[in-house]
């Protein structure tokens, strides 16, 4: 229960940016009960761990689009600071960075989340494939259905009145 728990947190913090399912280093912060500008550090203390596929800085818009459409994010309207996004690999680099107990057992459970998720996305895009091939199918159908009744409901040519 406690892990659902966990798991069902963690999710609800996981966005897609850029094509990518990523966590902001507030939410990180939070989760592994250190302050934002601390994570940030660490980070910047160890910036060759952390390439561009492992974590980015949000551009104006992606920061702008995050406030209107979340509400929790109201508190980065003021910031003139940009949110760092961390990918899978991100978080889990930021385990060897950040040393603590906390840290620790987050990462675990994010990376449960992770994996889940990526199961989740497999049934999901198996079950969209096949309502793709039912819509295809229908689709078959319905033309074939349609040419049928116009073939069948053209009047023949003897019956056709000639204009004179």
């Amino acid at each position: 229960m406690d892990e659902l728990i966990v798991q069902g947190e963690i999710s609800s913090k996981i966005l897609t940016l850029r094509g990518k399912h990523v966590m902001l280093d507030r939410d990180l912060a939070k989760l592994y009960n250190v302050e934002t500008k601390v994570l940030n550090q660490a980070v910047k203390r160890n910036l060759k761990r952390f390439p561009n596929d492992f974590m980015f800085l949000l551009n104006a818009n992606e920061k702008n689009e995050l406030v209107t459409n979340c509400d929790r994010f109201e508190k980065l309207k003021h910031s003139t600071a940009m949110p760092h996004a961390f990918t899978e690999q991100g978080i889990y680099m930021l385990a060897t960075v950040l040393k603590s107990d906390v840290a620790i057992d987050v990462n675990i459970a994010i990376m449960r989340t992770f994996t889940k998720l990526r199961e989740f996305s497999k049934h999901y895009n198996a079950l969209a494939k096949q309502l793709i091939e039912i819509d295809r199918k229908y689709e078959k159908r319905n033309i074939k259905v349609n040419c049928f009744t116009f073939i069948a409901s053209e009047p023949k040519r003897s019956e056709q009145s000639v204009a004179v």
